[in-house]
């Protein structure tokens, strides 16, 4: 099953602190390849996919960043009108609620990469796939 490590990390709603994490994770050499931002007047939950998830949860720790990893399915959804929501109908079909959902970098002519999380992966994977759309797979997600 290709589910992607995401890291959800908690970061104090102030000036300067999504900058401070970017950098630290730039600094290591790990590169962000897709984000999110989710905010309250407090904090903000900053869900990142990098290429090298291992690496990403050691540097995190060690610099006494506060973060959850979760899997998370990144599907290929063809460009065009309709294409996320023939997606999320097969999820619906499929009994699989939709947690949230956000865009990935792509660079595949012809497709749109979407990260969903969802309470279900088998049942979305076994969904989606029996209906044709293609998920992105691992190496493709960390650019490997």
């Amino acid at each position: 099953m290709d589910t992607i490590k995401q890291f959800s990390i908690f970061v104090e709603n102030q000036q300067g602190k999504m900058a401070e994490v970017t950098r630290l994770i730039a600094d290591a050499g790990i590169d962000l390849r897709s984000l999110s931002l989710a905010d309250t007047r407090d904090f903000g939950i900053l869900r990142v996919i990098v290429n090298k998830p291992e690496e990403t949860e050691a540097l995190l720790s060690a610099n006494g960043w506060t973060y959850k990893v979760t899997s998370v399915i990144a599907v290929k959804v063809p460009d065009i009108p309709g294409g996320v929501a023939t997606m999320l109908e097969m999820l619906d079909r499929a009994n699989v609620n939709v947690e949230y959902m956000y865009a990935f970098v792509n660079r595949v002519p012809g497709t749109a990469v979407t990260v969903v999380r969802v309470d279900n992966d088998f049942a979305a994977i076994g969904a989606l796939t029996a209906g044709g759309i293609e998920l992105l797979s691992v190496e493709e997600a960390y650019g490997a």
